[in-house]
């Protein structure tokens, strides 16, 4: 069995089966008859004969139009390589003296990205040593904010420091919808 690629299937003259169990153009079973016949089949009808599953017992062969199959192949697949989203990392940094309305926009912003299906990263920047001391606020203003964004996201594991910042990753959660599905409702 020649095939150029693992993903290209036999066609006409490269099937070198003995019997093979014939799909007409139509879908209906032809039967099973030697592959010299069922490609006969497929000349009369101007089609290709397209070996679909070699392992069946005798393997399956289709008369169809292999240059419109691949084409609609490769057009499903590029649909598929559109649709797919890749959630992307957004980052929000602010620090431990933060006031009520700066806070409230940090927020806003936060769930406009877990809407859009976006993970994000919460940053909260120790500016000064003597702020360490106080641990138990920034540990307070981290709560805070995921409480305030609990009905769209959640962390997916525990804030912890890193460095100068006290950090963690709120997911969107599942039921949040997506660009597509916002689309697919307009």
């Amino acid at each position: 069995m020649l095939s150029i690629s693992a993903k290209e299937q036999l066609i006409n003259e490269e099937i070198d089966e003995k019997e093979v169990r014939v799909i007409g153009a139509d879908n209906e079973q032809l039967g099973i008859m030697s592959s010299a016949e069922a490609l006969e089949k497929a000349i009369e009808a101007d089609l290709d004969l397209v070996l679909i599953a070699p392992q069946g017992n005798p393997p399956v062969c289709r008369i169809m139009d292999y240059g419109k199959y691949r084409f609609e192949q490769s057009k499903k697949e590029k649909e598929a390589r559109k649709n797919q989203k890749q959630a992307e990392l957004k980052e929000i940094q602010m620090s431990l003296t933060i006031d009520t309305n700066d806070f409230n926009t940090k927020v806003n912003q936060i769930i406009k990205f877990l809407k859009n299906g976006d993970k994000v990263r919460l940053k909260l920047r120790v500016r000064r040593i003597r702020e360490l001391s106080h641990f138990d606020l920034h540990e307070n203003l981290m709560q805070r904010l995921l409480d305030a964004v609990s009905e769209y996201g959640a962390a997916e594991k525990p804030a912890k420091l890193e460095g100068r910042f006290y950090m963690t990753v709120v997911s969107p959660k599942s039921n949040t919808p997506t660009k597509k599905a916002k689309k697919e409702a307009e």
